[in-house]
């Protein structure tokens, strides 16, 4: 088998596009969250969506104890929390306002939308973890912004909207 470079790996699986978002739980009433650009749908029915979350993440372990997650989607006007969710060892929460979801997981204000989830597997994966979420309630809450993007190592939205 070929040895992989990692720079050329990531820098080729850069090419592709992805969503940003906001991963959220609570633990015993402490909000944690983390940005992720590795999070998509599954399935239909049941309704179920996958996030990756890194092995070396810090909030992933109070979120999978938690039983719980809350996906948010960014808008492209918010890669300022995005900066914010990718820090480790801060209160992430303290200047943001967010309203529990169905299961407790805090929704943040101003993102375009939100899923919320119920932890139903997870799955070894090399330096991640493939987290499988049972969807248990989601919202829209602007159709009008474009979403923030990643590509290529920069952020940006969709000139489409």
């Amino acid at each position: 088998m070929a040895q992989i470079d990692q720079q050329e790996f990531r820098n080729t699986l850069g090419q592709f596009a992805t969503g940003v978002v906001v991963a959220t739980g609570c633990l015993e009433g402490e909000p944690a969250g983390f940005a992720a650009q590795s999070f998509a749908s599954v399935s239909l029915d049941p309704p179920l969506v996958t996030l990756c979350p890194a092995k070396t993440s810090a909030s992933w372990p109070k979120l999978r104890e938690s039983g719980n997650f809350c996906i948010n989607i960014l808008g492209e006007d918010q890669k300022h929390i995005c900066d914010l969710f990718a820090q480790t060892g801060i209160d992430k929460f303290r200047e943001l306002s967010w309203q529990p979801s169905e299961t407790g997981s805090p929704v943040l204000v101003g993102v375009l939308a939100f899923i919320d989830c119920e932890l139903a597997e997870e799955h070894d994966a090399g330096d991640h973890s493939i987290v499988i979420g049972r969807v248990r309630d989601m919202g829209i809450f602007d159709e009008g912004r474009s979403p923030l993007l990643y590509c290529r190592g920069g952020y940006g939205k969709f000139a489409g909207f």
